[in-house]
């Protein structure tokens, strides 16, 4: 998200821009759409407004339970505070909210009864949030954010009390942070991606994003707003990577400055709708009309001279397992190489015209694809609505070819939303459906929307769940952030509603096999941005997972399905010998059935999942 907020989080707040490479590049076409707006038939149109009782529209998900947010952050709040809540990461029983001012803890070892372990009150603005072990680390970036997370604000020019980087919190006691140290950084930071790296046990690695200008070097020392041609230090066009000493975490410090935006062309994008235009326009005049009578000026958000690309990232999704991250960039989707992480390297960036604002990314758990989202309208605007192309505020999905990206398709939401809900693509994790590609995504007053991309030509809605409009008549700023998968459940961060969980519920497009092989998947802790390998243990659920996707795409005939069935249901009443034999002989009947099967793929997997319960 880019944007900055009024004092209340369910107004309408002032934006502010804030973004987010190989020497390869490459721009994406525009294909035909893949994606059509739902008809006026989707549940999901019409739904009654209000705050905490709008309209509900649910499809192949169950509500497990809603909650309002701390009493810390709702509106009644001392003046000052902003109070939209921002992104979630996951420890043992608890789910830590992140929030314009702070973050929460929730409680949930009964996901039906969430309830607020902490509340901490720290401005800073957006409070993204990651974990390791027995450590929390919060962004900080907003010009008020101050070293002691006193909510008065600081409005000096250059300010010794100012917070702009990561704090890091001793969460030994979880419900009761302790703030422990603290690392400035020249842009501030508006996400960070806590990175692991397979080969350091002693460190880990934070990518920080910073999109609000670089702060002067009076404030911190060595910071440099110029261009790289007038000043080789230059800040722009580089993400800060911090190194996290976990025997001394409070010698964290920047150990390096990545120049992985370095000459970049400047990239053709759409502009906005001639309606949209028009108020954009009026909207800019206004605030400049009033930094005019404050007498200051508005801030210059890229460098002087010829147009180029991204100054910065706005998000960084790794997956070391495969040695590669994705970076949304603004302008561009980057391909990196990580497997020194404390020096990425640019692979490929590849651009869109299609794309306002390439916001974040997910791989697929094979690595083969990754999916970036667009943040067109930057989170405030209502981007969903059936006059808009189904192109723009989507995801686009590419396929991984070698060091370079191949693009397939996209995916948006299918449901239009009106004039006074904020709607584009957002935060999103993997489902861990064995064999598939399954994600829950948030799209803020767009609720949340489950796909599969399997198939990345054709993305497909599985299921959803949307909440009407706050206002009928008033944009108020609402909605889901994230939605993420964490052991069993599907966690919702409401911006102004609080958080919210949800269970899939079996279908036509998901079976209770599938949803029972992704509840065997298991975390410690989870952030999404540094993407785990998602490994199932051997199971016979994950081999009738398998059976009935073959079922449900016709990859066997319905007689060899019905075989393979009878001979699963043997085998695990069998123990032993007749068990292992059984087994045996199934995945040996499977390997040939692969060869002719439309979906040699799936069963191949099936037949791995048939072979390793032989030899359990």
């Amino acid at each position: 998200m880019r944007l900055g907020y009024s004092s209340v989080a369910i107004a309408m707040g002032v934006l502010s821009a804030a973004g987010c490479a190989s020497s390869h590049a490459a721009a994406t076409p525009s294909p035909s759409p893949t994606v059509t707006q739902s008809s006026s038939t989707d549940a999901r149109v019409g739904l009654s407004a209000g705050w905490f009782n709008a309209g509900e529209a649910i499809w192949n998900l169950k509500k497990v339970s809603e909650n309002k947010p701390a009493p810390a952050f709702l509106p009644k709040s001392p003046a000052g505070l902003s109070l939209a809540n921002s992104d979630l990461t996951f420890t043992g029983n608890y789910a830590i909210q992140g929030n314009f001012s702070g973050f929460t803890v929730w409680d949930i070892s009964n996901p039906a009864h969430a309830t607020v372990a902490d509340a901490y009150v720290c401005r800073g603005s957006q409070s993204d949030v990651s974990v390791y072990k027995n450590l929390l680390f919060v962004s900080g970036e907003e010009l008020g954010g101050r070293l002691d997370c006193g909510i008065q604000g600081d409005t000096a020019t250059v300010s010794p009390e100012r917070l702009r980087g990561i704090r890091i919190f001793d969460i030994s006691d979880i419900r009761h942070p302790k703030y422990i140290a603290n690392v400035q950084t020249c842009r501030g930071s508006h996400t960070h991606t806590v990175v692991t790296d397979p080969n350091d046990p002693n460190n880990i690695y934070i990518y920080v994003s910073g999109s609000a200008p670089v702060r002067p070097a009076a404030e911190l020392a060595g910071c440099s707003g110029a261009t790289p041609q007038q000043d080789p230090n230059s800040e722009l066009f580089r993400i800060e990577v911090i190194q996290v000493p976990l025997a001394n975490p409070a010698k964290a410090h920047v150990i390096s400055k990545p120049d992985i935006l370095a000459h970049l062309g400047a990239v053709e994008h759409h502009g906005e709708t001639p309606a949209d235009s028009i108020a954009a326009a009026k909207l800019r005049a206004e605030r400049e009309a009033a930094a005019a009578r404050a007498g200051r000026t508005m801030p210059q958000r890229r460098p002087a001279g010829p147009p180029t690309g991204p100054v910065q990232c706005h998000d960084i999704t790794v997956y070391p397992a495969i040695g590669l991250a994705g970076g949304a960039c603004a302008g561009y989707g980057v391909l990196l190489d990580i497997r020194d992480p404390a020096h990425p390297r640019r692979l490929f960036a590849a651009s869109d015209t299609n794309f306002s604002f390439w916001h974040s990314a997910t791989f697929s758990n094979d690595g083969h694809k990754v999916l970036f989202s667009d943040e067109w309208g930057g989170g405030t605007q209502p981007r969903c609505r059936a006059t808009d192309d189904p192109h723009w505020g989507a995801d686009a999905i590419f396929t991984i070819d070698h060091d370079s990206l191949d693009f397939d398709g996209y995916y948006k939401l299918p449901a239009p939303q009106t004039q006074t809900e904020n709607c584009v693509a957002h935060n999103g994790s993997l489902i861990p459906v064995p064999g598939r590609d399954i994600m829950a995504q948030a799209w803020y007053q767009g609720g949340i929307s489950v796909f599969d991309w399997t198939d990345p030509a054709h993305p497909k809605e599985i299921a959803y769940f949307d909440r009407g409009p706050m206002n009928k008549d008033t944009l108020y700023l609402a909605g889901y952030w994230s939605a993420y998968w964490y052991n069993g459940h599907i966690y919702g961060s409401e911006i102004a509603r609080g958080f919210d969980v949800f269970d899939l519920a079996p279908s036509a497009n998901l079976t209770q096999n599938e949803i029972d092989a992704a509840k065997l998947v298991h975390f410690d802790q989870l952030n999404v941005q540094d993407q785990p390998k998602l490994v199932w243990p051997t199971a016979f659920v994950v081999a009738r997972a398998y059976v009935d996707q073959l079922t449900r795409d016709n990859g066997l005939s319905s007689a060899r399905l019905s075989a393979v069935s009878d001979a699963l249901n043997r085998a695990e009443k069998a123990s032993g010998a007749d068990r292992t034999s059984t087994l045996a002989q199934l995945a040996t009947q499977l390997d040939n059935d692969a060869q002719s099967s439309s979906d040699s793929r799936r069963v191949k997997l099936l037949a791995g999942e048939v072979r390793a319960l032989a030899a359990k």
